[in-house]
């Protein structure tokens, strides 16, 4: 699969900027800093400013990898129908682990976190842009709704993929808008509530679409 120069420098640009972030503000760490946070924003876990070092190379790091392997190893003739909506998916997931890297390394070098509701908004556009990708994904073991019926059976790939799409987005949106609009108790809930009803609801989607397509073959 080609990718574009253009578009690879952008993406390793991502990746680069939490470490570059890090190295700028690292002089002003103290040798503690938080590393984990409640619902509130409330620290509850320290460690060793060394350990922020993991942030960069867990989140964009490890998905532009990922990404990479893919490209390399993955079904290239489907890979290639996706056409630059997989490069596009891969510029958003990588913005988005960078953005969440800068974000944390900046909450455990000022000690608190400024808004709790920001990573609720940032993973509810994460989810209502993934949403906008499903339709164009191909049958595959690396990308997608990956159920057995999905699998085995085209038509109900695309149909499953299709309503999960439709579920991504709406949800994702929701989730964002709650996070915006509620305190951080009740963002929390809505999306635990919202993630774990369009995981489950695509996925029994699948099972019950291979189940009518094979009484209808039989």
């Amino acid at each position: 699969m080609k990718t574009s120069l253009k578009s690879e420098i952008m993406c390793i640009g991502l990746v680069l900027l939490p470490f570059i972030y890090l190295a700028i503000v690292w002089t002003e760490l103290p040798d503690v800093v938080p590393m984990h946070w409640n619902a509130t924003g409330e620290v509850d876990g320290w460690g060793s400013k060394s350990t922020l070092f993991l942030i960069p190379f867990l989140l964009p790091f490890l998905i532009y990898v990922l990404f990479l392997l893919i490209q390399k190893f993955g079904p290239s003739e489907k890979l290639n129908k996706m056409g630059k909506k997989f490069a596009a998916l891969k510029f958003i997931l990588v913005l988005f682990m960078s953005v969440l890297a800068v974000f944390i390394i900046y909450s455990a070098s000022h000690g608190e976190v400024a808004r709790p509701t920001f990573i609720f908004v940032l993973l509810g556009l994460l989810f209502a842009a993934l949403g906008n990708f499903f339709k164009t994904i191909q049958p595959n073991y690396f990308l997608g709704i990956r159920t057995p019926w999905t699998l085995k059976h085209p038509a109900v790939w695309k149909s499953t993929h299709e309503l999960g799409g439709k579920m991504w987005f709406v949800g994702g949106l929701i989730i964002a808008l709650t996070a915006l609009i509620s305190t951080s108790l009740v963002a929390i809930i809505s999306m635990i509530s919202i993630i774990a009803i369009i995981t489950i609801v695509p996925v029994i989607h699948s099972y019950l679409a291979a189940k009518r397509l094979k009484a209808t073959n039989s």
